[in-house]
């Protein structure tokens, strides 16, 4: 039995994470309330702006929750007995998701005018190289490689 990799190519190997990030993007894609914007504000920063008209900053909660950012509003009842001949302002609660990328961090978040800021700042990698050495042996000394290398021969 074949199964299948991330993007069908079999040269994309462990990215079982981001195929399960993409699976949940899709999901909260379809999320329409409320409006946010999203901008690149320097090379590696971000701003997203959500438009939270009613809401107090105590009515909102941002959280990062294994590499998604969370947002979620509730307005408080007030305890005033207004009577409404219309009520068009939507006074719902909402949550909206967004899947961040390594090195990306929440950097802060303000309230103002309506519109709340969440700021993302990315850090630069670490340059890493990694030498391999290469053995003369067909079997690798350690690891689970090696063990199912060593299982084959035997039942051979």
């Amino acid at each position: 039995m074949t199964k299948l990799n991330f993007g069908g190519s079999p040269y994309l190997l462990g990215f079982e994470q981001l195929e399960r990030l993409v699976e949940r993007t899709a999901k909260t894609a379809g999320e329409g309330y409320p409006p946010f914007n999203i901008e690149a504000v320097a090379d590696n920063a971000y701003r997203i702006t959500l438009a939270v008209a009613g809401f107090r900053e105590d009515d909102v909660a941002i959280t990062v929750e294994d590499r998604q950012l969370v947002i979620r509003g509730r307005q408080t009842e007030e305890e005033t007995q207004r009577v409404f001949l219309h009520r068009g302002i939507a006074a719902r609660a909402f949550q909206r998701s967004f899947v961040l990328a390594e090195r990306v961090e929440v950097a802060g978040a303000t309230m103002e005018h309506g519109l709340l800021h969440i700021d993302l700042r990315r850090s630069a990698p670490e340059a890493v190289v990694q030498r391999i050495p290469i053995s003369r042996s067909r079997v690798v000394q350690d690891g689970p490689v090696a063990k199912d290398v060593a299982r084959k021969e035997q039942t051979e």
